[in-house]
């Protein structure tokens, strides 16, 4: 096996058999429009940066089963790579299986985490061997450009923080010997938070143990220094900024604050990769979720707060780092290289402008029922007695329409009240009882349930699930996603359902007629920032691309339009509406994300 080019002497880190410090950025490909990955690596390496660090999200490239996985186009890994190495960048590839990454199911396809009783992150069987066939097919893709073929890649990560999830030293060893069997012959790393907790899980003796932490690097290279006492200490993943849930706070983190953290490793000769450099956007549907006393959906920004912002602005952040990258390379201010003209020039945008959107053919029942009443006429709906999951209909992403009766308690003469409750919705749930809207439920009112006047006859009972991000993080990774503990009135299961499963990350030009649509022309593509006032929630597109989800709860306002995703001439943006259109569509100058008052990340989420 040919030597790595990476290799660790005394607790030193060497490149070549000379002393060595990564200065890295992460940039995940999959969030950023491919016409782009060069302008956003380039900004990278003029933030002082040697090295790049990406994800690879499975599910982006195998989300079903029976499908080969597709590594062309956007999800060219192997052509952003190459860009990388073109522009003298090193890069660290990690792989997973799992990434988290705020990324809907930390990674993985539905189909693999959707079976029933299988253990994940394991030596379990049920999941070892979809793993074992999905590296058999994304290892060459990496194996083949590592630093000893003559490319850029130096350091492949086995799977992925997994001392916060679990303890198996035999799962990790699997996972070394899984990329080494299979080509990788530069240097492996493992990941894990900056305590004795985290290694204690995660980290096993033969494989350089690497930290993932937002703060108190100081302690984090003493735990380091006791645990780890032959290695480098390498943060792999700085938490510079933040991302936010629907329904929060946006979050930001001062520039000084950030670069304060990385002096701090820097001068202790630790090396750092800032996570993230370059968040970009959670286009389509590939925004997770996290839950902490309920499921916290995140937004279609991945903006993060980075040194390079969403649209690649050179922020006041990607300064004040660059400053500790070129301090770290020895440089005094005066030897710094000037910054190229081109990067500090603002990106052109299209001038404000704000269309009509005129509201849906079909009210959203009316096209809901449309759409399941032409499954059941092709024979292509799925009944049963319960409810099905998400899962079972091999429905990754999107709605889950479903429709049964129920006898509800009571008399003509006599109504009385009743409760219809979804015990283990995870998600959010609108409640049709014959045609008229109950109210809409989610994963911490779903129990309780909504009244309702019951007559003691039958009664239509529709609802409509609504898969807001698959869990990326913690014990509940990999959650299924429907009604899965049945439907209640009171304490009776209704049973006996029909199903319809619609996927708008699917959605071609046929499937989006008849949606809201507005006009707009283009003289030359620019970016642009689209906004829906006094529209509630819904799925966006813009020329056929679904761009996102929108939500009136924020904090996020605007959704950003690359100007890739432009043409000349006429634009068409769609809108899937699942409550009330407010009737324009605005393009905006300046992308508003919200505000946060308290003015800093909250120190919890940075520990």
């Amino acid at each position: 096996m040919p030597a790595p080019i990476l290799s660790i002497s005394d607790a030193r880190l060497l490149r070549r058999g000379r002393e060595h410090r990564i200065l890295a950025g992460a940039i995940h490909y999959f969030r950023v429009h491919p016409d782009l990955w060069e302008d956003r690596l380039t900004r990278l390496k003029a933030m002082g940066a040697n090295t790049v660090d990406t994800y690879v999200a499975w599910n982006f490239h195998q989300e079903r089963r029976e499908d080969p996985a597709d590594f062309s186009g956007w999800r060219d890994l192997g052509r952003f790579i190459d860009l990388a190495g073109e522009l003298g960048l090193d890069v660290i590839v990690r792989p997973g299986p799992y990434i988290c990454a705020e990324w809907d199911n930390g990674g993985f396809p539905s189909w693999l985490t959707g079976q029933a009783d299988v253990m994940l992150r394991s030596t379990d069987p049920r999941f070892r061997e979809p793993v074992a066939g999905w590296l058999d097919v994304l290892v060459p893709v990496i194996a083949s450009r590592q630093a000893c073929n003559g490319g850029p890649v130096v350091a492949v990560q086995v799977e992925n923080e997994y001392g916060s999830y679990g303890d198996s030293a035999e799962y990790i060893r699997w996972n070394a010997h899984a990329l080494r069997d299979r080509g990788i012959t530069e240097t492996l790393f493992t990941a894990d938070g900056g305590t004795d907790y985290y290694l204690d899980g995660g980290a096993v003796p033969e494989i350089w143990a690497t930290a993932t932490l937002g703060s108190r690097g100081d302690e984090a290279i003493d735990v380091w220094k006791r645990r780890r006492p032959d290695e480098p200490f390498f943060n792999v993943e700085f938490w510079g900024g933040w991302f936010d849930h629907w329904g929060e706070e946006h979050h930001v983190r001062p520039a000084e604050e950030a670069a304060a953290e990385v002096r701090k490793m820097l001068d202790a000769g630790g090396s750092v990769c800032v996570y993230m450099a370059h968040g970009g956007t959670n286009f389509g549907l590939g925004a997770g979720a996290n839950e902490h006393d309920g499921i916290q959906p995140t937004v279609t920004s991945y903006d993060s707060d980075a040194p390079i912002a969403e649209n690649g602005a050179l922020t006041e952040k990607f300064h004040a780092l660059r400053a500790e990258f070129l301090r770290a390379q020895g440089l005094a201010e005066d030897e710094w290289p000037a910054l190229p003209a081109a990067l500090l020039e603002p990106a052109a945008v299209l001038p404000p402008r704000t269309v009509p959107l005129p509201a849906a053919e079909l009210p959203l029942l009316d096209f809901l029922r449309a759409r399941l009443d032409a499954a059941v006429d092709a024979g292509s709906h799925r009944p049963s007695e319960r409810p099905l999951s998400f899962e079972e209909l091999g429905l990754h992403h999107g709605l889950l329409f479903q429709r049964a009766t129920a006898v509800l308690p009571g008399r003509e003469d006599a109504p009385q009240e009743a409760r219809i409750k979804l015990p283990g919705l995870h998600d959010r749930a609108h409640v049709w009882v014959d045609g008229e809207l109950l109210g809409i439920l989610d994963d911490t009112t779903a129990a309780e349930g909504l009244l309702v006047q019951g007559h003691g006859r039958e009664a239509v009972l529709e609802i409509l699930v609504e898969n807001v991000g698959r869990i990326n993080y913690g014990p509940h990774t990999g959650q299924r996603k429907g009604l899965l503990g049945g439907v209640l009135v009171n304490q009776r299961f209704t049973l006996g359902w029909e199903h319809v499963g619609l996927d708008p990350s699917h959605w071609d030009a046929t499937r989006l007629v008849g949606l809201p649509s507005a006009e707009f022309p283009v003289d030359e593509p620019a970016d642009t920032y689209l906004a829906l006032p006094g529209s509630t929630k819904g799925f966006v597109w813009i020329n056929g691309f679904l761009l996102g989800r929108y939500w009136e709860i924020g904090p996020q306002e605007t959704l950003y339009v690359p100007a890739p995703l432009l043409r000349p001439g006429v634009n068409t943006v769609h809108v899937f509406e699942l409550g009330e259109t407010g009737g324009t569509l605005e393009l905006r100058e300046k992308h508003s994300l919200g505000t946060l008052s308290a003015g800093a990340i909250a120190a919890a989420e940075l520990a």
